[in-house]
């Protein structure tokens, strides 16, 4: 052994001594690593089940304390169906917690199905379970006890009358509300004010009122001498105008009094000479306080107002009784009187009808825009889709599962002899036509060979057959399409133009076309609308929200 030897094997312990440690600090982290890595375990208590019957899936999680732990959420068993998912039981022991979660699994169908891996988030770091195959067996039924009968054949369903209804409803409801405004301002006999009592009074009694009502007034104590001979003037001057058919309110002074003395020389009214001396000596006392500013004495003033209700009584005195003519004419007046309040009336009550109207009109285009409101008043169609009773159903098989605005109707399709040769099957339904405003169809191909389907062979049939019905101009997009259950699809989507023969117009649609399939089938959905139809985008919106397919044959 040589000195290079010696010295190797002396330094050899503290060597492997060095890499022992070394080792045991790499382990360590290990260890603990180790420790604190989640276990995840799954369980199902069965693995053949009859159609309609339930499988308890259950997920054990074995975790930190301080973990959070989201497990699956949704229809995400797929092609099972979630029924419900049961939080089961959470134990503690120290820094760990177990959690348990089971889900109760079914499915309609006969057949063998795989339900693929869960997805188990713990803090944010993803973990899959493993995979389950299921058998579902069909129902037995003994046909030597239980009768075969024919599928029945399709049926009328009325429809709902529930829209009916809400529109009688709001009908008579503005019916009502017109009809109370009429019978409120036109129809209903409102009591009189005391205004309107005294209007309806002949001149004779209403001027002896007014000047007791003068005579109670607190003009004089209050110093307001003008006011007082204005109001008194005034009322003896109407009762002239309508009584003795004189103009005495557009009359002066010295007018009035020639008016009435030619009055009295012609026999038509037979006043004393003193009478209309004593009405001159007033209009004059009158005009002297409202134009020179005089004021007479408080018992003058109470005097003229005497010998003013004097000269009434003389007057009306004097007046020849009225004959059958006047007395006529003096109720074709009142008549007149009434149609002009009647016709007044009428148009309050059309001003406050209209009046409600544009204001209700303008407060809702204010708040719901124009067209919402023009569409409600109006009605447009795809707003009436769009807002009536929808329908959800299955179509075809393999069944194509969506709601609609309204229930789709079997179409019956003539195929050439070269199709018949590849299809087994071919199932249609559809909802207006693609021409139309706005439309929805299903179609659902199974093949007599279990090949792939070519969804490119599909899409472009159905677009050969919107070029036929005369779409111009196609622009066509596509992208994945996933439905609520998790199936996979594609989506071919786009524009086009039809052209108006009449107008020569150009009238541009849009189209969805949802493309499914498996071994030997092809299921499509295909819609079509008007653009710029914000209805029809929300219909559309709620078609596909709905939208699932079943891919097992």
């Amino acid at each position: 052994m040589n000195k290079e030897q010696t010295k190797l094997w002396s330094s050899g312990p503290r060597l492997w001594g060095a890499m022992v440690l070394f080792c045991a600090v790499l382990l360590v982290p290990e260890k603990a690593l180790a420790q604190n890595t989640p276990k995840i375990s799954t369980e199902i208590d069965t693995t053949q089940i009859k159609i309609g019957e339930q499988i308890h899936y259950k997920i054990t999680v074995e975790t930190d304390s301080t973990d959070i732990v989201h497990f699956p959420e949704g229809q995400t068993f797929s092609p099972l169906e979630t029924v419900e998912a049961i939080m089961a039981d959470t134990i503690k022991n120290k820094n760990k917690i177990v959690l348990q979660r089971i889900y109760a699994l079914t499915q309609f169908d006969s057949g063998a199905y795989t339900i693929p891996p869960q997805r188990v988030a713990i803090s944010e770091q993803p973990f899959f379970t493993d995979s389950f195959r299921i058998k579902v067996a069909d129902v037995a039924v003994d046909t030597t006890k239980q009768k075969m009968y024919d599928i029945k054949p399709l049926i009328q369903v009325e429809k709902s009358n529930a829209k009916l209804w809400w529109t009688l409803f709001w009908l008579l409801l503005a019916l009502g509300l017109i009809g109370g405004l009429v019978y409120w301002f036109v129809l209903r006999k409102k009591p009189l004010t005391e205004e309107e009592k005294e209007a309806l009074l002949p001149p004779y009694d209403r001027a002896l009122l007014e000047l007791k009502k003068l005579e109670n007034s607190r003009y004089l104590i209050q110093d307001e001498y003008k006011k007082y001979y204005s109001e008194l003037t005034d009322i003896v001057r109407s009762y002239l105008e309508e009584d003795v058919q004189v103009s005495a309110l557009e009359s002066t002074t010295s007018e009035l009094i020639t008016k009435l003395e030619m009055l009295k020389d012609s026999g038509e009214l037979n006043l004393e000479d003193e009478t209309i001396i004593q009405f001159q000596k007033i209009l004059q006392t009158a005009d002297l306080v409202k134009f020179a500013k005089s004021k007479p004495a408080v018992s003058i003033a109470e005097q003229d107002r005497k010998l003013v209700e004097d000269i009434v009584v003389k007057t009306h005195e004097a007046l020849p009784e009225p004959t059958e003519e006047e007395l006529l004419l003096n109720e074709e007046y009142l008549e007149e009187l009434a149609r002009k309040k009647q016709r007044k009336r009428i148009y309050w009550t059309a001003a406050i009808f209209v009046g409600v109207l544009f204001l209700g009109s303008g407060l809702s285009v204010a708040y719901f825009g124009f067209k919402e409101v023009r569409d409600t008043v109006f009605g447009y169609p795809t707003k009436e889709l769009l807002e009536g009773e929808w329908v959800a159903s299955s179509y075809g098989y393999p069944p194509i599962e969506l709601e609609t605005p309204d229930v789709l109707v079997r179409q019956e399709v003539k195929l050439p002899p070269e199709t018949e040769e590849l299809i087994k099957e071919l199932q249609t339904f559809s909802y207006g036509s693609y021409v139309g405003i706005f439309s929805v169809a299903t179609s659902s191909v199974t093949y007599k060979e279990q090949t792939d389907p070519n969804f490119e062979v599909a899409i472009g049939s159905t677009l050969a057959s919107f070029e036929n019905l005369g779409l111009r101009n196609i622009i066509t997009k596509q992208e994945e399409f996933v439905t609520k259950s998790g199936v996979q699809g594609l989506k071919t989507y786009g524009t086009g133009s039809f052209k108006d023969d009449e107008g020569g117009s150009s009238q541009k649609a849009k189209y969805n076309i949802l493309t499914f399939g498996g071994k030997g089938f092809v299921q499509q959905v295909v819609i079509t609308w008007e653009e710029g139809d914000n209805y029809a985008e929300d219909i559309v919106s709620r078609i596909l929200s709905s939208l699932d397919v079943k891919t097992q044959v």
